[in-house]
């Protein structure tokens, strides 16, 4: 974590503010643009398909005693042409791989904790992109809940907690990024005991 000490905007992310309060370490495999699909993005490529990134991630990492992902924000982009059902598919595509026997085994086994992202804004540059999924995204964090319980896996519902943004409708301010830190390290202190 010494690299972050380089980048302050990097140490006030969330994930960075949960391992803090929660005393843990932190691996971190965010990437802006990630998608809860098993594809990649025209625009952006195919690396940004969260289901491989799950992957490689539990392949190349390790030990872990807890898996967070937290996706789907992305996929409500107007050119993917995703149903929030569609994008709840892609979550469970995404725990189905996380409950797998043989990366389980590899990590002596781990807890995962599901985050429904906030729901989208239509604001600013990404207006256009997200305008038809403000309404539906607001159901992602029960669809995510009902998978997570079916799968028997940790929820929590960021939205409860924060807001996406009033200036882009999709990523979180300073606050944001604080509060659900400290909401996400409360949830996971009972389990890591």
């Amino acid at each position: 974590m010494g690299s972050l000490d380089h980048h302050p905007r990097l140490s006030k992310r969330w994930p960075v503010i949960m391992a803090g309060a929660a005393g843990v370490t932190l691996i971190e495999e965010g990437l802006g643009g990630r998608l809860a699909a098993g594809h990649g993005d025209p625009i952006m490529g195919d690396h940004m398909n969260g289901q491989l990134g799950l992957w490689i991630a539990l392949a190349s990492h390790g030990p872990i005693d807890l898996l967070t992902i937290m996706l789907g924000t992305n996929d409500f982009q107007a050119h993917h042409g995703k149903t929030v059902d569609q994008i709840a598919g892609h979550m469970d595509g995404l725990l189905k791989i996380a409950q797998l026997p043989e990366l389980q085994d590899r990590h002596g086994g781990y807890e995962v904790l599901v985050i429904a992202p906030p729901p989208v804004k239509a604001r600013g540059i990404f207006a256009p992109d997200f305008a038809n999924a403000v309404v539906p995204s607001q159901s992602l964090g029960l669809l995510y809940a009902e998978i997570a319980q079916r799968r028997s896996m940790h929820f929590l519902d960021a939205g409860q907690h924060i807001t996406s943004s009033d200036i882009d409708g999709i990523h979180f301010d300073e606050n944001a990024h604080a509060t659900l830190g400290r909401a996400v390290a409360d949830q996971i202190k009972p389990f890591l005991i």
